[in-house]
């Protein structure tokens, strides 16, 4: 029996008949279909299916994509790069801007042969060591070696969940040297405590602004200066990248990104930037797990948050789901720019 979330006509964006590569809810589509062609890849890798029977052709192939290659950590599909081929025939006047590549990473599988691998990830994720582990590796490597080969501007980045935090990575590895890939992350996952939750708008920023107070306290430490001022090089050479961060606030993984960058917002205009970059350069988990010798993954200084919330969305897991993405439904949403201008 075909399952109805893979089945790209019964559930994909087929209502983009034609792609407008002007057009950023266009692009949103895209990127998040491109990813759940990696979660479909990996599934159908793992039950030997190929040919015509397999489900994820179509996940690319309907944007006029191919499958460049598969990237693989662990005898597992973690990863795709797929190749634009248009028609010849193809002549919509936008067609130029259109990426020649796409890099994306899918997110934790619950299944038979992946969830192993996928879960030491999120747990090395969580504990901020997933840069010691082999997968990020392989990650990085890919990008790299794309950007090599075919340059920055003709490479879009994209990821969901864990694969986002594999895509947030690699491409923040990219910005420090110079490279600035447009990229798409779902539902990044940011390890925090759950504030965003709290309905309360005062008391949720007066438990931000004391959150903020403490983690500025324990970077102007003795022990934490020469780790700011090499975080602050960091900050500053990442400032220039803005990734596109797409969040619900109703999932609890991803949703503390919003106050993050709200409360930066706040303590950039309460105590000007010196405060900022203090308060931005650490978190209270990160500093409880004592792992202040890593960069924590939301080091962020600029992103493009684009907000979706939907009163039907009862739950963290279905509010973390990729599909919601690609829907016409999320057209009803907000979005902000966050720019860090520098000092």
């Amino acid at each position: 029996m075909v399952s109805d979330k893979n089945n790209f006509n019964l559930s994909g964006p087929s209502h983009l008949t034609t792609v407008d590569w002007n057009n950023a809810d266009d692009h949103r589509s895209v990127a998040a279909s491109m990813v759940n062609g990696v979660y479909i890849l990996e599934r159908e890798h793992k039950k030997n299916r190929n040919g015509p029977q397999t489900l994820a052709p179509p996940w690319w192939e309907f944007f006029h994509f191919q499958l460049h290659h598969s990237i693989m950590d662990d005898k597992s599909i973690c990863g795709a790069v797929y190749e634009f081929k248009p028609p010849a025939s193809t002549s919509h006047l936008s067609i130029h801007k259109a990426p020649r590549y796409v890099i994306a990473f899918r997110g934790t599988i619950l299944g038979k042969g992946s969830w192993i691998c996928d879960i030491k990830s999120d747990i090395l994720l969580f504990k901020n060591e997933i840069t010691a582990y082999s997968r990020y590796e392989v990650g990085v490597k890919a990008v790299k070696e794309m950007v090599a080969e075919v340059g920055a501007s003709n490479i879009w980045l994209a990821g969901h969940s864990l694969g986002s935090a594999m895509a947030m990575f690699a491409g923040k590895y990219m910005a420090k040297a110079g490279v600035y890939l447009q990229s798409f992350l779902f539902n990044p996952p940011l390890v925090s405590m759950p504030i965003e939750w709290i309905k309360d708008e005062k008391l949720k920023k007066y438990i931000r602004t004391t959150t903020s107070m403490i983690t500025a306290a324990f970077n102007i430490l003795p022990k934490n200066s020469r780790r700011k001022s090499a975080l602050d090089v960091d900050f500053v050479a990442l400032s220039s990248w803005v990734p596109c961060l797409f969040l619900n606030r109703a999932d609890l993984i991803c949703s503390e990104f919003i106050g993050y960058f709200e409360n930066r917002k706040r303590m950039e205009e309460f105590g000007g930037r010196e405060l900022l970059e203090l308060t931005a350069l650490n978190s209270i988990p990160n500093l409880l797990l004592v792992k202040t010798e890593s960069e924590p993954m939301h080091v962020l200084p600029s992103a493009d948050l684009i907000i979706y919330s939907s009163p039907s969305l009862k739950s963290t897991l279905h509010a973390h789901e990729l599909c919601h993405w690609w829907s016409k439904e999320v057209s009803k949403k907000t979005t902000t720019l966050y720019q860090y201008r520098g000092k």
